[in-house]
């Protein structure tokens, strides 16, 4: 399900900032970027993401700006430099025409001038605390699409259930109209049928086009997708294999069909049941 979060904290090490944007996918992939400060929490934040989140495709994104005016100290490792010093006269002693030393040469040698350990600990804690901040956000703004959505299946449902009654309706005066047909056609030949050949036949001919377990089928499976989007389990994939049930009936009705309207709903329930899915593709 698609959704986007940002949020937002200061404090006296800078500035933090966490985005996120999901977009459906079949699984849950997250993809995740944190500034070289903040690489200890990889583990942590894919683990609360993986707790908050089923499916979908996740961008996450945690941004650190340090404060204005911070700088960053350096420490000599006084001890390292004399041993380098004394090395640097011992070999000055074994040369006649030895050349000066640069003292930015002597602290170019590694190990000698480093960074001052920053405790990092507390900008780690916050970080944690808005990556939650931003899922909180970022499930809000899912379950307010989800609502949304499922509202646009319910109301689907509704119609494709008054198609399926409409149908159901129409049947015993599709059946006659069927019978006089075959009656006026046989007429048309000019001959007289037996009766009871005529019956057998049009009893084979209706049961060939029967649509009963078609309707009935539809009515079930749209019973069922109501009753998903009613419960509070995560729904997507089980709505996604309704869908195809769905449209397998439909395309069946269709090609079963001898009524222009029925054959008319079920083109319209294709096209409801082609846009109920579209809308399932984003339901997690």
């Amino acid at each position: 399900m698609t959704g986007f979060a940002r949020r937002e904290r200061q404090g006296p090490w800078g500035t933090l900032v966490c985005e996120l944007r999901t977009v459906n996918h079949r699984y849950l992939e997250t993809s995740l970027r944190l500034p070289e400060e903040l690489k200890a929490l990889d583990n942590d934040v894919r683990q609360a993401i993986t707790a908050a989140l089923r499916r979908g495709k996740v961008d996450a994104n945690l941004y650190l700006k340090s404060a204005a005016g911070t700088q960053r100290s350096l420490e000599l490792d006084s001890q390292l430099l004399d041993e380098l010093v004394a090395r640097v006269e011992q070999v000055r002693g074994q040369l006649k025409y030895p050349a000066p030393v640069s003292p930015i040469d002597v602290l170019r040698w590694p190990g000698v001038v480093r960074e001052a350990e920053v405790d990092i600990k507390p900008v780690l804690a916050a970080a944690l605390e808005l990556v939650q901040e931003a899922l909180n956000e970022l499930n809000d703004t899912r379950l307010r699409e989800g609502q949304r959505i499922r509202e646009l299946l319910l109301a689907r449902c509704s119609t494709m259930r008054t198609q399926v009654q409409a149908v159901r309706a129409r049947l015993p005066e599709v059946s006659r109209r069927m019978r006089e047909r075959i009656v006026e056609r046989i007429a048309q030949l000019g001959t007289t049928a037996d009766p009871e050949r005529l019956e057998q036949e049009l009893v084979l001919y209706a049961h060939k086009m029967d649509v009963d377990e078609e309707l009935d089928r539809l009515g079930a499976h749209l019973e069922e997708v109501t009753s998903v989007l009613n419960s509070a389990e995560p729904a997507g994939r089980r709505l996604d294999f309704l869908m195809q049930e769905l449209n397998r009936e439909a395309n069946t009705l269709s090609s079963k069909s001898q009524d222009s309207e029925t054959t008319r709903a079920a083109v319209d329930m294709k096209v409801a049941i082609e846009q109920m899915r579209e809308q399932v593709q984003n339901v997690e």
